[in-house]
C-alpha cells in the first residue's frame, strides 16, 4: 500500500495542471456527400469548435481552415507509415507538403503519426518510433518542433487489467515499441495520445459495468469503483482508463508525458444488437464528457489536471462499414443539422448550443416542395405565427422562396410554443439547428440579434386567414412550380391534416 501511494504522489507531482483542458472533435469524411472544406470550417465556426483533429493532411481541407484561428492536428494516413517510418527523406518531404506548406495562415499545432498502429497494423510497429523522430526531425530542421508535437493514437484496448487503475499495465508483447516511444514523447515534450471509449468497454462487459458509470451519470457513493491499492474513488469509466494508462506508463518508469485523449464518443443509433446506441445516451456522454473536461475535473489520480479529449465525431459517417453504431457517431449529420441539442448548461462556450440555449426550428432543403407550402400554410394560418415580416417589401421577404419562408414560420411557431422539441416537424420537413438563420435585416424570432436583444414574436401571432382555410394567398410561390391545383389540393389537405 505505501509503494502505491508514493507512487501517487509522485505521478501527481509531475504531471503539470497549469494548462486548461479544451475539447477538440475528429473530422471524418466517410460520407456520401461530404460537405465541402469551406462548409466544414463555416460549420466549425458557427459552433465555436477551436480544436480540431483531420485523420489526412488533405490540403483543401488546410486551407479552409486558414486564418480560423482554429488549432489543427493533421495524421499521417497508416498507409504511409511503413514508407515514412523506412526513409527520412520521404518523411521530410511529407512534412515539406502538408504542414510547412501551410503553416503559419493554418495552425497546425500536432501531427498524428498513424492511427491505431499497434492493434490494426502490427506489421508497421517496428517502424512506428522511427516515423516519428523522422517527422521531428523534419519539423526541427524548419524550427516548428516548439509548436508542433508528433505522436501517435493507441486504442486502450493496449492497456492490460485496467481495473483497478493501480494495477494496470500495457500489454509487455508491446514493450519494444512502447518505450523508446514513450521515451521520445518525454524527450520532445509531447503528450500520449489514447482513444477512450467507455462504449465499448460497457459493452464487452456483459453487465458487470453499469449503464450509468459508463455516461458519467451520478452516482451514490455506494456504487462508486474503488481502487483498493490507492483507495480512489472512480465515478466514471472514463477516469479510470485514463488513470490506468497514466499508472501504465509509471511502470515504464514515465511519469511526466501528459494524456491527449484523441477519440471519445457515444453512437446515437445502432442494430438491434446495440440497444444503447440511443439519442439519449449520445446526448448524456457527450455533455457530460464536455463538461468534465472543460471544468478542468481532471482524474481522481490527477485532480484538476487537464485531459484534453476530441470528441468522435462532427458528422455521422454513412458510408462507413460494420454495425450501424459505426455510421452514427457524429454530432451532425451531413447537412450540418445537429443528431441532439447537446446539454451544456453552465459548462462554457464550446459549442454554439451550450450556454445560449438558442435553437432554431428550420425547413429541410431536400423536402417536396408541396409539403413545405402546405406546412408554410398551416403555420401562417391556424398556426397563428406572425407571417406579415414575409410579404413583400419586408424585411423577412427576399429570398422569396417556399423553402427560406417556410423556416421563418417554422421557427416563429417553434419559438411561440416553447422550444418544444415536438413542434418542430411539420410531418418531417423540419429540423432544429443551433445556427441563428438570422441575416441582414431580419432577425428571426428566438434571435439575439445584433443588439443583444432577444426576438420572440409570441404577442404578435394573428392568424392571417380569415376564412379559416389556412391557405393566405401571398405565400404561394409560383416560381417552385407550384401549380394553382397543387395548392388547393394541399390546403384541402392541410384541413384534416396536423403537421406537428
Amino acid at each position: 500500500m505505501a509503494v502505491f501511494l508514493l507512487l501517487l504522489i509522485l505521478l501527481v507531482s509531475a504531471v503539470s495542471g497549469d494548462e486548461k483542458a479544451f475539447i477538440g472533435v475528429n473530422i471524418g469524411t466517410d460520407l456520401s456527400d461530404m460537405p465541402s472544406p469551406t462548409q466544414v470550417a463555416t460549420l466549425l465556426k458557427s459552433q465555436n469548435v477551436r480544436h480540431v483533429r483531420l485523420y489526412d493532411a488533405d490540403r483543401a481541407m488546410l486551407l479552409a481552415l486558414a486564418n480560423t484561428g482554429i488549432e489543427v492536428v493533421v495524421s499521417v494516413p497508416n498507409e504511409l507509415l511503413l514508407g515514412i517510418g523506412q526513409s527520412n527523406a520521404t518523411a521530410a518531404n511529407w512534412v515539406a507538403r502538408n504542414v510547412i506548406a501551410h503553416v503559419p495562415a493554418t495552425n497546425i499545432t500536432a501531427i498524428a503519426v498513424g492511427s491505431e498502429v499497434l492493434t490494426t497494423l502490427p506489421n508497421a510497429a517496428p517502424v512506428l518510433v522511427s516515423a516519428l523522430k523522422f517527422i521531428h526531425s523534419a519539423l526541427v530542421a524548419s524550427n516548428l518542433d516548439s509548436q508542433i508535437k508528433v505522436s501517435t493514437p493507441h486504442s486502450s484496448s493496449i492497456i492490460l487489467d485496467s481495473f483497478p487503475p493501480s494495477q494496470a499495465f500495457f500489454n509487455r508483447s508491446l514493450d519494444p515499441v512502447m518505450v523508446p516511444l514513450l521515451k521520445f514523447l518525454q524527450s520532445t515534450g509531447s503528450y500520449l495520445m489514447l482513444n477512450v471509449y467507455p462504449y465499448y468497454d460497457y459493452m464487452q462487459s456483459s453487465g458487470v459495468i453499469p449503464l450509468d458509470y459508463a455516461l458519467f451519470r451520478s452516482l451514490p457513493p455506494n456504487k462508486e469503483a474503488v481502487d483498493a491499492n490507492t483507495l480512489l474513488h472512480y465515478t466514471n469509466v472514463f477516469d479510470a482508463i485514463v488513470d490506468a494508462a497514466y499508472f501504465s506508463m509509471s511502470y515504464l518508469n514515465i511519469t511526466n508525458v501528459p494524456i491527449v485523449v484523441t477519440e471519445s464518443g457515444w453512437p446515437s443509433k445502432g442494430d438491434s444488437s446495440e440497444p444503447d446506441a440511443t439519442v439519449e445516451n449520445a446526448n448524456t456522454y457527450n455533455s457530460n464528457l464536455i463538461k468534465h473536461v472543460i471544468n478542468n475535473t481532471g482524474t481522481p489520480k490527477h485532480p484538476r489536471i487537464a485531459v484534453s479529449t476530441y470528441i468522435y465525431e462532427l458528422y455521422n459517417e454513412d458510408s462507413r462499414p460494420g454495425p450501424a453504431s459505426e455510421q452514427n457517431w457524429g454530432l451532425f449529420d451531413a447537412n450540418g443539422m445537429p443528431v441532439y441539442i447537446l446539454h451544456l448548461t453552465g459548462a462554457g462556450t464550446v459549442f454554439a448550443n451550450d450556454t445560449t440555449n438558442q435553437t432554431f426550428c428550420v425547413a429541410k432543403g431536400d423536402t417536396d416542395l408541396k409539403m413545405l407550402q402546405a406546412a408554410l400554410d398551416w403555420a401562417c394560418g391556424p398556426g397563428k405565427v406572425d407571417c406579415s415580416p414575409l410579404l413583400q417589401g419586408q424585411p423577412c421577404y427576399e429570398p422569396d422562396n417556399v423553402v427560406y419562408h417556410s423556416t421563418y414560420a417554422f421557427n416563429a411557431y417553434f419559438q411561440q410554443m416553447g422550444k418544444s422539441i415536438r413542434t418542430c416537424d411539420f410531418k418531417g420537413v423540419a429540423t432544429i439547428t443551433t445556427t441563428d438563420p438570422s441575416h441582414g435585416s431580419c432577425v428571426f424570432p428566438g434571435s439575439f440579434g445584433k443588439n443583444g436583444t432577444v426576438t420572440n414574436g409570441t404577442s404578435l401571432a394573428p392568424s392571417l386567414n380569415d376564412t379559416g382555410s389556412g391557405c393566405p394567398p401571398q405565400y404561394f410561390y409560383g416560381g417552385d412550380s407550384l401549380t394553382t391545383s397543387v395548392i388547393i389540393g394541399a390546403c384541402i389537405f392541410l384541413m384534416t391534416a396536423v403537421f406537428l
